[in-house]
């Protein structure tokens, strides 16, 4: 790809920051409402090489919120979309998408090799749990999103370290799986916004289905690229 995609990039990091960001290697579990937008960020920034994970299909009701679903990919895996979106932007970049759901049996698959930031863009409790303790166990700083859905206000968007979040529901339940984990590299994305609308429909698993608008999932999904990207660069 020619120099000229990193412009105005290089304007804010400098020829060193642009270096930085391709040799950097990031992980990003979940490519959904957040997790797209997390990828998008980092691979227009110049992201080196990224693993992307995630084994659901896009359906109808994702079109309105998740940046990689169109009509074109619609019943098809998230991973592999990721993966065939980031190439066109950046034919260079290096990325592997795994089609997998995070679970004890696969976690250290998952994290096998040489990474330097681990982004946790998943919405179940339990799979979260999992990713956060092993990456942070392997010395990997991680960067999480918490609840996304039913909230309005992108205002209210903060970040802290997950024993600092507050009022939302999701984080306080991660807060519990992991109180004997050491959390003080993992940084959440989350909201403050009380939750004031409730759901009474389920899908076919009996679970909550959670409103959501395109807005407050890309501010979280692009802010934790941006600290990501921060970190990277040191700016």
């Amino acid at each position: 790809m020619t120099e000229s995609m990193y412009d105005r990039t290089r304007i804010l990091v400098g020829d060193d920051g642009i270096e930085k960001l391709r040799r950097a290697r990031v992980i990003v579990c979940g490519c959904g409402a957040v997790g797209g937008y997390v990828i998008e960020g980092l691979v227009r920034a110049g992201i080196g090489k990224l693993r992307v994970v995630d084994k659901d299909v896009f359906s109808e009701s994702n079109l309105n919120r998740q940046v990689l679903c169109t009509t074109e990919t619609v019943g098809r895996i998230k991973s592999e979309v990721a993966c065939e979106r980031a190439r066109l932007i950046n034919p260079d970049i290096d990325i592997e998408g795994i089609d997998e759901y995070i679970s004890t049996d696969n976690v250290d698959m998952i994290l096998e090799g040489d990474w330097d930031i681990l982004v946790d863009a998943i919405d179940t409790i339990g799979n979260k749990a999992v990713i956060d303790k092993a990456a942070l166990d392997r010395g990997l700083p991680v960067y999480a999103s918490m609840g996304a859905a039913m909230h309005f206000d992108p205002s209210a968007v903060r970040i802290a370290t997950l024993k600092k979040t507050d009022t939302c529901p999701l984080a306080s339940q991660l807060r519990k799986q992991m109180r004997d984990v050491d959390t003080s590299d993992m940084t959440c994305v989350y909201s403050t916004e009380p939750v004031t609308v409730k759901t009474e429909k389920r899908d076919e698993h009996g679970k909550g289905v959670l409103g959501s608008l395109p807005t407050v999932p890309a501010i979280f999904g692009m802010t934790l690229a941006s600290l990501v990207i921060r970190r990277i660069t040191g700016c």
